[in-house]
């Protein structure tokens, strides 16, 4: 498939990076793309830095001429949540999204069904949808970026250093890990827990809320809490920095870039074993804790119950199985034990292989 309709965000968060990986794919490719920037806009801060000159111009004239070849049989690829995928700009229609609950709605079906066919980031997610009737969904990994790949920064040389990266949620059960940390090692300054975890959805009053709750009003000598960073370059050296990762503890994901990332930087990554991440974690790669239950998604303020999207559950962990794996993943350290197969998740996965697979399959269905 040589001319494709492309309809994605382009921005710092998740969706923005895996709409900016599939492009830089299909411009290696030599491929003919009709561009259709959400807002008609770029915003390329997080890549800024490390911008490749010609795809940048490739990316502005792809969107400039993009009626020039327009079709109405053109596929069109988008790369959209199911809440607001509704408009088509093809009749040949299909969406990449994540979904990362257990309870398909009757919109969200009838959204799904009014393409030709839906590539969800997981396993988990199109499992779910097919279970409610959606026969029209796959599964397509998404893959390492290129960006991460340099070692660029430096490691605390006395220190075991723990990292959580994420947006601040219920869902990711941000508080209850920072919590568990605090309990075991906090004011212990062999250990250095660094959290990025601001949730840009969110006002600064509520952010250094929820974060005195989570430590009960205490300050801790070794819990540090940064800014959210601008750039991928930024976020690759706190990967660089740390030892073991603790964003995969999260309960509930479509694939999860932050821990994964970590993973297959080397890095020693705690990962509750469930939905997008029993894609790619693994006993050999990752500490993995099983799940000790459902509960409920809902928090009142991104998952709202009775809503027509996002309805449902995520897994929970048992603390005690979370300090466990913390021991486990320390003496990993320690032992100067290399992460060999983490190491091989950037051959295994890769945005040139996730292209193809939706390539193929768009192809299939043409």
């Amino acid at each position: 498939m040589d001319s494709i309709i492309f309809e994605a965000p382009f921005n710092s968060l998740s969706f923005g990076n895996v709409s900016f990986n599939l492009a830089r794919e299909m411009f290696k490719k030599g491929m003919s793309v009709s561009l259709f920037p959400f807002k008609n806009s770029f915003d390329f801060s997080a890549f800024a830095d490390k911008l490749d000159p010609s795809l940048k111009e490739w990316l502005e004239e792809s969107t400039n001429s993009r009626f020039d070849n327009y079709k109405k049989d053109t596929p069109c690829l988008k790369v959209w949540h199911i809440n607001g995928s509704e408009q088509r700009l093809s009749k040949n229609s299909f969406l990449y999204s994540f979904y990362e609950l257990n309870s398909p709605t009757l919109t969200e079906c009838i959204l799904l069904n009014s393409h030709d066919h839906t590539f969800f980031s997981s396993s988990h997610a199109s499992g779910e949808f097919k279970k409610s009737g959606c026969d029209n969904t796959s599964f397509v990994p998404l893959g390492f970026d290129v960006d991460f790949e340099s070692n660029e920064g430096k490691r605390l040389d006395d220190k075991i250093h723990f990292g959580l990266i994420g947006k601040w949620e219920k869902r990711k059960h941000t508080s209850k890990i920072i919590q568990a940390w605090a309990s075991k090692y906090g004011d212990n300054n062999d250990y250095q827990l660094t959290c990025c975890v601001v949730n840009p959805f969110l006002e600064e009053k509520k952010m250094n809320e929820l974060i005195s709750k989570a430590l009960s009003g205490k300050r801790f000598s070794n819990i540090n809490f940064i800014n959210r960073l601008k750039t991928n370059s930024e976020v690759n050296i706190l990967h660089n920095a740390i030892d073991i990762d603790l964003s995969g503890a999260s309960g509930a994901e479509g694939w999860n870039l932050p821990s994964f990332n970590s993973t297959a930087k080397g890095k020693w990554s705690i990962v509750l074993n469930a939905t997008g991440h029993k894609d790619w974690a693994n006993e050999e790669n990752s500490i993995l804790m099983q799940p000790s239950g459902k509960i409920s998604a809902y928090d009142g303020t991104f998952f709202q119950e009775g809503s027509k999207f996002n309805q449902g559950e995520i897994y929970d962990f048992s603390t005690d199985d979370l300090l466990n794996a913390m021991d486990i993943a320390v003496s990993k350290v320690k032992n100067k034990e290399e992460n060999k197969k983490g190491l091989m998740l950037k051959d295994q996965f890769s945005y040139e292989k996730t292209l193809d697979k939706i390539l193929s399959e768009m192809e299939s269905l043409v």
